[in-house]
């Protein structure tokens, strides 16, 4: 289990704010374990000497002057387990990653491996040695001690605009509002106890603080250390970052592309608060916080913020946010009825609303969800409410599903009033019998359709007998409120229909569903089925993947079970991953059902339809909902996920009998296929006030990614009554990579204001074709036990030698990609970086051992080539000649794989066209081949997966290419920014190499 690690391990429970801070730590010394090469593990005294030149240890068997390490000599310090030694076996499981640290050093690049008690003292060691580090040579005096600071400056500044008297303090009440608004979310009483403690310590009391006393408080109380680590890790300019650094910060950590000194300087100017910062293109770590806080650099992708998918699909290709019972404010058995329900729901996208109609008092049919509500809803209030807020959220079609409990002469009047008030907005065409599918969203803007029962063609009177809907009457049966008798021999309930309301109905004609084969010969694209709860999830584990094919032509809506009587909600993803489009909920109810709703349904500027996953859509396409493990053609992805600490955190809800302090701990989850649902857990952040830091990386493999969502929960381990504090729900397509906020809600999905989660998130594409990859060198997989995907045989001769051609081509394909992914691990993990770092990290890292040296570079990047090779000048270490060995091996595989993609790409797509041409005759040649029932069955599933195992691998291919070409651009890229590239004049034109790629028609 791992060790818990919180800021009160800090010695002396000091907060670090300032480089000065981290220094002052060095210099008194503290116990770290040196961990040998043998993973032997021994506790020594580490400390700076005073001159700040040198770090010593002590016992050490060596003379004291053996037993130290000169600042000058050192290259580079890494956090975490990144060396051969800290990754070994015997060590991996004895102390978390964040409480390890190396320092590489010396001509031959050695490492000293070491672990702290905590992640504090690690990063107070780690950023005082890479300040000296950069600034030992130019500054041996201690931090602060020279002019003021941009930011104390820019503070004191700010206390003389404070102080209206000009007599040098101001009163402690002003001092405290003056904090509050500089810093908003943080609690009053906070700031109060910290000026006590201040005008204690330095022996004066009053109701009146000085300027040096306000600094020092604002200081204390507004530094994040873990936002203050990350701006020296970049800083070339002690304590803020420059434009280039900026630059650097956002290319680099923040996978920004095409960032311009424009735009820092831009960001600089919006978010410093200092003039002189503003002026000079200063980035102080008040402003670098406020950036990072911003929406500018929100974990939520902006391009999902406004419609960005295809739009002109058939409407059965997208998921539709739907509504339950919008008008019930309350549970189902005792709800009261409200029209503000309907306002509510259509104000967040939901584009399909139920109406339940009864039979009105006065003649008029009014709108409950059964007659024992506490009160009604006249039918017309509702529709005039529908037409003034459809399409307030959204433009896209408006679904409304009528479900008629009233009688023919009050359905006459509903139909008069739908046509009246809704006018040209409802759709009233008759479907083109000639089309195959429905039309799209974007064809039906602006438009209401409504979903019903629609009378037989036969029919020629004004009303006529229809077979009745279960939904709704459940309900009316255990209130005693039936007062329809179920006709004898238990077929379905018939109930009049009159000819207006009927001839509403055009594109979303409700039928009973009888089973899949039928609806595979008979069923039209505008007839729709609506499914039970407990239907839908029979079908969902005992057939998913004929589901999944039936939800490719037709509309399904699927309802809670009416067991439901306190109105709580089913789990959504039981049914999108079978793609079924319409899941009513019950918007009235939180929790977590609903933030899964609202959560998914944000990713497409929030217009209420999301594009189903291409494997759900295709029309050949193998998809088993219920898949254990990666899918045939879909890349796997990881999700590295680093929680590093949480602000301004509420007290539970419920826990009135509580004290301020909060204990939370941070639930990760992934909801998506079964393959992918999973959830870890952060340690328990013990007395840490408000703003606990976590520093706990998780790690998720995605198999599905168009179909996970995750979710943040901040939960109170120390709790009365109530542990929820706070939650977010993000899909996996809208998250972006970097440092960033999580923006915390309430469990109703309400923003809570200061709120928020800092967090690191990459994602880096599942390594070789087997299990999601260990850390380390030894989870390799060599070319013995790689996994190739392989085609299916269908039993019919003439089919299988078609896809028997494809074979060699789909190793091939997956031998080129792996040895590049191979490759690519090696030359990071001698780096000392992560899998999920880029390829321009990879050689500033490089750059920043070489620059470290005494010498001029010895290693360079010949940027005239276009696979530029690395070049050693004169003898080099032996770790950086790994380095270069795993370099060229990088370069030589991602050529071969340049040079050899569009080949096999090309077999790849011409067996999956052949396969394909089989498809429209495929009945026809199974019958004369004489398979049927189960035969039938696996044949048509293996033909199914084989096409899609052709597409899916055609499409990793040439997507392994356009990374390979990413990362060339990256090198030359880097390699001109950092010093160590030559002849760089020939650098690829990024556009050239990042042009998108074009999908495989479907």
């Amino acid at each position: 289990k791992k060790k818990t690690v919180s800021f009160s391990s800090m010695p002396n429970d000091r907060k670090i704010n300032s480089t000065a801070a981290c220094i002052s730590l060095m210099l008194e010394g503290c116990e770290l374990k040196k961990v040998r090469s043998n993973s032997r593990m021994y506790s020594r005294f580490f400390v700076l000497d005073a001159d700040m030149r040198s770090v010593r240890w002590e016992p050490s068997k060596k003379d004291s002057e053996k037993a130290k390490i000169e600042i000058k000599s050192v290259k580079e310090v890494r956090v975490g387990k990144k060396t051969p030694v800290l990754r070994s076996n015997g060590l991996s499981d004895q102390f978390p990653d964040e409480c390890a640290f190396s320092i590489i050093y010396g001509d031959n690049y050695e490492s000293l491996d070491l672990v702290a008690s905590s992640a504090d003292v690690v990063s107070a060691w780690v950023m005082g040695l890479r300040y000296l580090v950069s600034y030992g040579k130019h500054s041996p005096e201690a931090p602060g001690t020279s002019h003021p600071s941009l930011r104390t400056s820019w503070i004191s500044s700010v206390f003389d605009l404070a102080d209206l008297e000009k007599s040098g303090r101001i009163p402690v009440s002003r001092a405290v509002q003056l904090i509050k608004a500089l810093n908003p979310g943080m609690k009053t009483s906070t700031i109060e106890l910290k000026f006590k403690e201040l005008q204690k310590a330095s022996e004066r009391p009053g109701a009146e603080v000085a300027c040096d006393l306000f600094v020092e408080a604002y200081c204390e109380l507004c530094t994040r250390p873990e936002i203050f680590f990350l701006l020296v890790q970049f800083s070339s300019n002690k304590e803020y970052l420059g434009v280039k650094d900026l630059l650097m910060f956002l290319e680099v950590e923040q996978g920004m592309e095409g960032v311009t000194e424009e735009k820092c300087l831009e960001i600089v100017g919006k978010y410093e608060p200092s003039k002189e910062g503003r002026e000079k293109g200063y980035l102080a770590i008040d402003g670098f916080t406020r950036y990072l806080l911003s929406a500018d650099c929100s974990i939520f992708d902006p391009q999902h913020r406004k419609v960005c998918q295809d739009m002109a699909q058939p409407l059965s290709h997208y998921y539709i946010s739907s509504a339950h019972s919008a008008c019930l404010l309350e549970d189902n058995f005792w709800g009261r009825s409200d029209i503000s329900g309907y306002i509510s729901a259509l104000g967040l996208g939901c584009r399909s609303i139920e109406l339940v109609l009864w039979d009105g008092p006065e003649g008029e049919p009014v709108v409950y969800t059964s007659p024992s509500a506490a009160s009604c809803v006249p039918f017309r209030a509702v529709v005039g409410l529908i037409d003034q807020h459809a399409f307030a959220a959204s433009a896209y079609p408006l679904i409304l599903c009528l479900v008629v409990r009233c009688s023919a002469p009050q359905q006459r009047l509903a139909a008069q009033c739908l046509r009246k008030t809704l006018g040209e907005k409802l759709y009233l065409e008759p479907p083109n019998p000639v089309a195959s599918y429905l039309p799209s969203p974007e064809q039906l803007k602006g438009r209401i359709l409504i979903k019903g029962k629609k009378l037989p063609p036969s029919c020629e009177d004004s009303e006529g007998e229809v077979s009745d809907e279960e939904e709704g009457w459940e309900l009316a049966r255990r209130l005693g409120q039936e007062d329809r008798e179920a006709p004898e021999g238990g077929g379905p309930r018939r109930v009049r229909l009159s000819r207006e309301l009927s001839e509403l109905v055009s594109l979303c004609q409700a039928v009973p569903f009888q089973d899949f084969e039928s609806s595979r010969r008979g069923q039209r694209y505008w007839e729709m089925c609506s499914f039970s709860e407990v239907e839908a999830g029979r079908f969902a584990n005992e057939c998913p993947a004929e589901l999944v094919s039936y939800n490719k032509r037709f509309l399904s809506r699927v309802y809670p079970s009416p067991m439901r009587i306190d109105a709580s909600n089913m789990n959504p993803q039981d049914f999108w991953k079978c793609g079924c489009q319409m899941v009513a909920m019950n918007y009235q109810t939180p929790g977590l059902m609903m933030d899964l709703n609202a959560g998914w349904f944000r990713q497409n500027g929030a217009c209420g339809y999301v594009l189903r996953p291409a494997i759900m859509r295709e029309e050949v396409s193998y998809f088993s909902a219920n898949a254990k493990d990666s899918l045939p053609g879909v890349p796997a992805q990881l999700l590295h996920l680093k929680v590093i600490s949480g602000q301004n955190l509420p007290k539970p809800k419920g826990s009135g009998a509580k004290g301020e302090v909060v204990e939370p701990y941070v639930c990760a989850e992934i909801h998506g296929i079964p393959a992918d649902c999973a959830e870890h857990r952060t340690k328990t952040a013990l007395q840490s006030g408000d703003n606990p830091i976590f520093d706990e990386s998780l790690e998720f493999q995605i198999n599905l990614p168009e179909l996970a969502v995750l979710r943040f929960v901040v939960l109170d381990d120390d709790y009365i009554g109530d542990e929820f504090i706070a939650q977010y729900t993000i899909p996996f397509e809208c998250l972006q990579p970097g440092y960033r906020h999580v923006p915390l809600q309430s469990l109703a999905g309400e923003p809570l204001p200061h709120a928020t989660l800092f967090v690191h998130v990459a994602i880096t594409d599942r390594r070789g074709g087997g299990k999601g990859h260990r850390r380390g060198l030894a989870g390799r997989r060599g070319r013995r036990v790689r996994e190739y995907t392989s085609t299916k045989a269908t039993g019919i001769k003439a089919i299988d030698e078609v896809f028997r051609t494809a074979t060699q081509p789909l190793r091939e394909a997956t031998d080129l990609r792996e040895n590049v992914q191979n490759a690519l691990v090696s030359f990071k993990e001698l780096c000392g970086l992560t899998p999920a770092a880029n390829m321009k990290q990879c050689i500033l890292t490089v750059s920043t051992w070489l620059l470290h040296s005494d010498s001029t570079p010895s290693v360079t990047l010949n940027l005239a080539e276009q696979y530029p090779p690395m070049e050693a000048q004169g003898p080099i270490p032996d770790l950086l000649r790994k380095v270069l060995t795993a370099y060229e091996t990088m370069i030589q595989t991602s050529r071969t794989l340049i040079e050899s993609a569009d080949a096999v790409y090309g077999k790849l797509i011409q067996a999956q066209q052949a396969g394909m041409d089989f498809h429209k005759e495929l009945y026809r040649i199974e019958t004369k081949e004489g398979l049927r029932g189960r035969k039938l069955q696996k044949a048509l599933e293996s033909f199914a997966w084989n096409i899609t195992v052709l597409k899916g691998q055609a499409d990793l291919l040439k997507h392994a290419k356009a990374e390979a070409l990413d990362n060339l651009w990256q090198i030359h890229n880097a390699g001109q920014s950092c010093g160590i590239g030559r002849n760089g004049s020939a650098s690829p034109e990024p556009s050239r190499l990042r042009t998108p790629l074009e999908p495989i028609p479907e």
